[in-house]
């Protein structure tokens, strides 16, 4: 990756664990697409309120030299999301498929229908 990480904690305090986790996960994407320029990450709690039963949400932006990719999308089993490093497993398995399709597209693998 040419620039480090951008982590964003919205709603929930920040956490050196989380921070950690987070960092470990977007150095193996290198692995599935040499070529990331950059790596977003924000990590969002929907309800500020509440002790138990927070769910969520990660957001994943990673830029390439010919497209940008977006991982952000609502989770429908909301039980598994109120641990935030569930959640954060999950969004980087969902940027880690995007990735993969991204490189075969990239290495003429996969066939562009006319």
């Amino acid at each position: 990756m040419q620039i480090p990480v951008q982590i964003t904690f919205r709603g929930i305090p920040h956490s050196d664990a989380v921070e950690a986790k987070i960092r470990e996960k977007a150095a193996k994407l290198d692995r599935f697409y040499s070529h990331i320029m950059s790596c977003r990450v924000a990590v969002e709690s929907e309800h500020q309120h509440h002790h138990q039963g927070n769910q969520y949400h990660i957001r994943i932006d990673i830029t390439t030299p010919g497209k940008e990719l977006v991982i952000s999308r609502e989770h429908y089993d909301k039980k598994a999301h109120e641990d935030v490093y569930i959640a954060i497993r999950d969004a980087f398995n969902a940027a880690t498929r995007q990735l993969e399709d991204y490189s075969r597209v990239q290495r003429g693998d996969i066939k562009n229908h006319r």
